[in-house]
């Protein structure tokens, strides 16, 4: 949602709210809005999910080839994000190649699966050096009523729980073949992102759109399964201090210990 579209009385009256200690759905600063997971839901890609966080709706499929290594890291498979913004999300979407935002959503949420170690690039080694399974997730966005980081997280991290891979053969003369049987994706304890918005000198949680037009900074933390950070992107122009910042991760980690349960189970 674009700033020009929020009406000074809009912008008073949340104004107004947050200086009372409210939201303008009625929520607390800490509370997530409802969260629906439906995976498996793409038939054909090898791990699924659709996921709701209040309004906005995100499906992210992951496909899976089968590929050479990076050369620095022979012994590591490969796990890459995408994020596609068409107008079906949005009015603000535009069609064409990856914009900004896009690139941004894809990035923030490929950093959280990567650094959380839920998958061990080594386990989508199939031989060192040659032949390495490579992992695409592919996110969708159905509707954008806020907040897209965590929602995109959520499907992301859903499809990778229920994903399976196909087993590989590799022959004698050093090449592959795919077979049709297949195994559950190796995953560790998933990560969960919290995202944060700064309004004036409010800072609420999982923002609705019309928040993310007047925030002036954002901060998304990632908790892995660990119940430890495993990385942080701040986001917007204005400044946020060293406290605010220690407040946010302290309050991420009890709205993680409440909602990892919508998560699904492997």
């Amino acid at each position: 949602m674009k700033t020009d579209i929020i009406s000074e009385i809009e912008r008073e009256r949340m104004n107004e709210l947050l200086q009372a200690g409210k939201r303008i759905d009625g929520r607390g600063f800490d509370d997530l809005r409802p969260i629906k997971i439906v995976p498996n839901i793409v038939s054909k890609a090898e791990g699924s999910a659709e996921a709701w966080l209040g309004d906005t709706r995100v499906i992210a499929g992951m496909k899976v080839s089968i590929g050479q290594p990076f050369p620095d890291t022979p012994d590591e498979g490969v796990v890459i994000t995408s994020a596609e913004l068409s107008p079906i999300g949005s009015p603000t979407f535009e069609l064409g190649p990856p914009g900004e935002q896009a690139i941004e959503l894809a990035r923030v949420v490929d950093r959280g699966i990567r650094h959380s170690s839920c998958i061990q690039r080594t386990n989508l080694c199939i031989a060192k050096g040659s032949h390495v399974y490579l992992l695409f997730v592919d996110l969708y966005i159905l509707a954008d009523h806020g907040n897209l980081i965590d929602a995109c997280s959520l499907a992301a991290v859903s499809a990778l729980l229920t994903s399976k891979i196909p087993k590989v053969e590799i022959d004698e003369e050093g090449n592959a073949s795919v077979l049709e049987e297949f195994k559950p994706l190796e995953m560790a304890a998933p990560p969960f992102t919290v995202t944060f918005a700064k309004i004036n000198d409010s800072v609420v949680v999982d923002p609705l759109a019309i928040e993310e037009a007047i925030m002036s900074s954002r901060l998304t933390i990632t908790i892995d399964g660990d119940d430890t950070i495993s990385s942080m992107q701040k986001g917007g122009s204005g400044p946020l201090t060293r406290q605010e910042i220690l407040d946010c991760v302290e309050r991420a980690c009890q709205i993680v210990k409440k909602a990892r349960g919508t998560l699904p189970t492997r």
